[in-house]
């Protein structure tokens, strides 16, 4: 199907005033891996043109997936696990339906489903969503068939006369959709001239109830002028850890964490505490001690991720002033990237750096450098280079003739200067030295002063943004958040990128024995490594909450010495060291 109309594309603000008989639509299923919730990923999309009560051209696409797909959907779906991994990459798909959405009308069965898990899959791979009108086929047969009592897509296509020969298929289940919806459209247009006056038609009766905020069990209700009853809240210790509010039944309404349990607790029920529709359910707080604040931190974000309360809209992060530069290898002609968060699956993540702007300026310094291209991750095919491509600055493989080993040896080289040990960006800064020394070995002394120049800024911006200037999976190593009053310590190991292994100990032979099983399993990580969001999410934490405190770190390739062990333990304040 061609990305636009044979027509110019009617503008999306006039389109709703648009002659419902003149308009465009397009006819979209969505084929998803069964899970609910921000977990909900598509796995493939379909698509038909309708124009003048005719279907036309179809699209269809799967699409890859991070999370592995369940057998039960497999079977459902008949969508292998094989066919998505062979799958192009999930914002190459959405950029070319989101042509196909530009100036038409998005129909769907039950389409409040399709939009919601299409904004979810546009929002992932950072792509504006077109916010096209959207009429739902359901919302027809109820008001333009009301004697169809049987409102499912295939029973429905039976009462219709729509002949259906296969289901649970993206391509498939949209046609069917489409021919439903050329069936109802007739009636469609006796009733509304516009598409405006369809979609208001079509809106349900019954007015919405204000959505109470996220997170709360009360429907929403306001808290204020009700008497806080606070719990039995002895039983906690002005310690760090996490508290777990539970209602009568035992069921999870809210985790915190607080270096101070009893004291954070109870300032929940305070008279000046937020309007937060739980609290006057909660009757048992629960709570797990850990010997530090980091500890607390890596406590707290796996119990919101098991138990899912309804008071924790998502995990928190302490440090959002840090970013990272990072580079996903799954698409065409990878590009370097800002961003608060590490990215997952295959990828290289270098940070946390401390600042934005300082980031966003090394990640250009970098492309010039190495000549790699400043656009988006959507490659669009150009027929004469960019601008930094006319001025020698990019390889230019937006124009199709380049080789992709060529970009990706230019590639690996900008990023291995940031795998190696040692990190804080010495060996960028030798790399901008010999370039140095080689354009005045071949007398371009101008070239020469650019580069010096260009170090010279090199340097103040890495000085800026911190130690660790350096991939994460490069940096294996051992952390101690010590509790000073206990003598024990949160020992988290961090090998590729992930949170290895984490225990609280208390003494040298404890945290021996734990490093010596981590470094059994391997910790040498040379290229990049597959992270999953939880991966992420804890690493994140981790790196994060070590750069704001700097505690007590010990590498672990190589191997440490027990010496070295040692040392790291009477540093920690370990008990019997």
């Amino acid at each position: 199907m061609p990305a636009a109309a044979a027509t110019v594309p009617v503008p999306q603000p006039e389109l709703a005033r648009q002659a419902l008989r003149t308009a465009e639509f397009l006819v979209v299923d969505t084929e998803t891996n069964g899970l609910g919730g921000e977990r909900c990923e598509l796995t493939e999309v379909g698509a038909v043109l309708v124009g003048g009560g005719e279907l036309h051209d179809r699209w269809e696409s799967l699409l890859q997936v991070r999370a592995p797909l369940s057998r039960s959907i497999q079977r459902f779906t008949g969508i292998t696990q094989a066919m998505v991994d062979e799958a192009p990459a999930a914002d190459v798909t959405l950029d070319e339906l989101a042509g196909l959405m530009h100036g038409r009308v998005l129909v769907a069965h039950n389409a409040s489903f399709d939009r919601r898990v299409l904004q979810q899959a546009f929002g992932r791979a950072r792509l504006s969503w077109p916010d096209p009108p959207v009429l739902c086929t359901v919302a027809m047969a109820r008001r333009l068939a009301p004697l169809v009592r049987q409102r499912k897509l295939a029973l429905l296509a039976d009462a219709l006369g729509v002949p259906v020969q296969v289901t649970h298929r993206a391509l498939a289940d949209a046609e069917t959709c489409a021919r439903i919806f050329c069936a109802l459209l007739p009636r469609l247009c006796a009733t509304a001239a516009t598409i405006d006056e369809a979609t208001a038609m079509l809106e349900p009766r019954r007015p919405k109830r204000k959505p109470a905020a996220r997170g709360r069990t009360d429907g929403g209700i306001s808290m204020r002028g009700v008497r806080r009853r606070a719990p039995d809240l002895g039983a906690l210790p002005d310690a760090p850890g996490v508290y777990v509010f539970r209602n009568d039944a035992g069921q999870p309404l809210y985790v915190g964490k607080s270096v101070r349990l009893r004291s954070r607790a109870r300032a929940h029920f305070a008279p000046s505490s937020p309007d937060t529709g739980w609290v006057a359910q909660v009757e048992v707080a629960d709570h797990i001690q850990t010997p530090s604040e980091l500890g607390a931190l890596l406590e707290e974000h796996r119990l919101i991720r098991d138990l899912r309360p309804p008071g924790n809209a998502r995990g928190k992060h302490d440090a959002d002033r840090y970013v990272y530069l990072r580079c996903r290898l799954d698409i065409a002609f990878p590009v370097l990237e800002v961003a608060p968060e590490p990215a997952d699956g295959l990828a290289v993540n270098i940070g946390p750096l401390q600042g934005r702007h300082a980031s966003i300026e090394l990640l250009e310094q970098l492309n010039s450098l190495f000549s790699l291209r400043h656009c988006g991750r959507t490659l669009r095919k150009r027929p004469w280079p960019s601008a930094y491509g006319q001025m020698g600055r990019c390889m230019s493989p937006c124009l199709g003739d380049l080789d992709p080993n060529a970009y990706r040896r230019r590639l690996d080289a900008a990023l291995a200067l940031f795998t190696e040990a040692g990190g804080s960006g010495a060996a960028l800064l030798a790399h901008v030295d010999a370039l140095v020394l080689a354009a005045s070995a071949e007398q371009s002394y101008e070239r020469a002063g650019w580069l010096r120049r260009r170090r010279e800024r090199l340097a103040v911006l890495l000085a800026r943004l911190g130690t660790a200037v350096q991939a994460v999976h490069a940096r294996p190593a051992v952390i101690l958040a010590p509790s000073q009053p206990t003598g024990e310590a949160d020992a988290v190991w961090m090998v590729g990128g992930r949170v290895a292994r984490r225990a609280a100990i208390g003494s040298l032979e404890e945290l021996r024995a734990g490093t010596d099983e981590v470094v059994a399993a391997g910790v040498r990580r040379t290229g990049p490594q597959h992270l999953t969001i939880d991966d992420v999410a804890v690493a994140r934490i981790v790196s994060t909450w070590c750069a704001a405190q700097d505690p007590p770190t010990l590498a672990l390739d190589p191997p440490p010495s027990p010496a070295a062990l040692a040392r790291l333990a009477m540093q920690a304040g370990l008990g019997g060291t």
